[in-house]
């Protein structure tokens, strides 16, 4: 899915979408929150599956039949990947608190 998603041929919808599903998986926000018994973890269980389901519909059988060759192959994914992840998850994180703390500020005063 990684190569596919990376092929100039596969669709920018089909990219936005699973950058929306990494990044909805890796994040500690969910649509329910994980405290909550079985409910928490039910949004993951669901949502990520179909998420990468539909991002695999999207993409082209041809590029699919390409990117599988390639993978059987031995093509490794870079690791610059791991870093991108994590500039990306801190910036989410940033901007959460910035917004929480601008909240706070107009609150205070208010």
């Amino acid at each position: 899915m990684y190569l596919a998603v990376r092929h100039p041929a596969t669709p920018w919808y089909a990219k936005a979408l699973a950058a929306g599903i990494v990044i909805y998986a890796v994040s500690p926000f969910d649509l329910i929150p994980d405290p909550i018994p079985v409910l928490g973890h039910l949004d993951d269980i669901i949502i990520v599956p179909l998420g990468v389901l539909a991002v695999r519909w999207m993409i082209p059988v041809a590029v699919l039949a390409e990117c599988r060759a390639q993978a059987a192959a031995g093509v490794s994914i870079k690791a610059s990947w791991k870093w991108t992840g994590g500039i990306v998850i801190v910036s989410l994180w940033l901007l959460c608190l910035a917004w929480i703390g601008l909240a706070l500020w107009h609150w205070a005063t208010g």
